[in-house]
């Protein structure tokens, strides 16, 4: 994949991640910086996810650990357990909230 082709497609997911913010009911800020964005709950932890184009992948790092995502055959996929990132993201999100939290593409 060509570094413009990962950009656009790396964009898309942090631009689906700020669009489903404002429809989920739980209480999550969100900001933006560049290719950061920072997700704080209530209890006041913290999910970040930002891009790494040096490696062509979007990292999430979470109260669960720190994971890396690669764009496979049409998804991005943890690089060690093969999960999509907007279930990833939803699982991490849930779990720091207290509440159901579902991202989407």
């Amino acid at each position: 994949m060509t570094d413009s082709d990962y950009l656009t497609r790396a964009e898309a997911v942090l631009d689906a991640v700020e669009r489903a913010i404002d429809e989920i009911d739980a209480d999550i800020e969100l900001e933006r910086s560049g290719n950061v964005l920072t997700l704080e709950f209530a209890n006041r932890s913290k999910i970040i996810v930002n891009l790494q184009p040096p490696m062509q992948e979007i990292w999430i790092a979470a109260k669960a650990g720190g994971f890396h995502f690669r764009y496979v055959d049409g998804a991005w996929r943890d690089t060690r357990n093969d999960s999509e990132f907007f279930e990833a993201l939803s699982g991490y999100a849930t779990q720091q909230a207290g509440e159901p939290v579902t991202f989407t593409a």
